[in-house]
């Protein structure tokens, strides 16, 4: 087994290699607006470090998001195109999957990212493997009550502590950590997403309403 996993659903470009026992090689790269600049470059080292080629690969882990519409189609696109290219499945994971997982937290707590105006992606764990419901994307203090108080992963956190219980690692996002669930979930014969976005909401950029038609006279 040699996995190459990446993420860009968040401000983390992350890129891994894991041959199914261990993390081979890693890059991470916090830069909100370099996703597409910052990615493929990641990749070259992360397979250089580890003294393999693409060819090499037998499956490509992706984050599938939630996040941002520009920073997330990076990531999918590349990893669906590897994919095809090397004719080696592609298994999605739920981005907030892979902080719990990083976590090794083993009592229940909230992941919470970054979705801009001024909301958080969320989803709650009953312990680093296990999530509870699907995520979704809310307002920090509209969060239900006792998953406010819960102890809280990921950036979205950091950005409102007053509306979170205790802080706890990690705060971005590791391809080494997805890499590493997705080799246990592949051990146990588990399912995986689909390489499609997971938005939660309508992109920021949209096609104006009722926009003015000019012609020639």
């Amino acid at each position: 087994m040699l996995l190459l996993a990446l993420d860009t659903a968040t401000p983390a470009v992350t890129v891994a290699l894991h041959d199914g026992r261990s993390v081979l090689a890693e890059s991470t790269r916090i830069d909100a607006r370099r996703h597409g600049e910052l990615l493929l470059p990641a990749v070259d080292r992360v397979l250089g470090e580890a003294g393999v080629t693409s060819a090499d690969l037998t499956g490509i882990v992706v984050g599938v998001g939630p996040g941002p519409y520009t920073g997330l189609r990076v990531g999918l696109v590349t990893a669906t195109t590897f994919a095809s290219v090397l004719g080696v499945p592609v298994h999605g994971l739920c981005t907030l999957d892979g902080l719990a997982y990083a976590s090794g937290i083993e009592e229940p707590f909230v992941v919470a990212t970054d979705a801009r105006r001024k909301e958080v992606y969320w989803a709650r764990y009953a312990d680093a493997r296990t999530r509870i419901g699907e995520p979704a994307v809310d307002r920090p203090a509209e969060l239900p009550e006792d998953v406010r108080e819960l102890p809280a992963v990921g950036a979205g956190a950091a950005l409102y502590p007053g509306s979170f219980g205790e802080l706890r690692a990690p705060e971005n996002q590791s391809a080494g950590a997805l890499a590493a669930l997705a080799a246990r979930r592949l051990a146990a014969g588990g399912e995986f997403l689909p390489p499609l976005p997971l938005y939660l909401r309508r992109p920021d950029a949209q096609v104006p309403k009722n926009y003015k038609v000019v012609t020639p006279r």
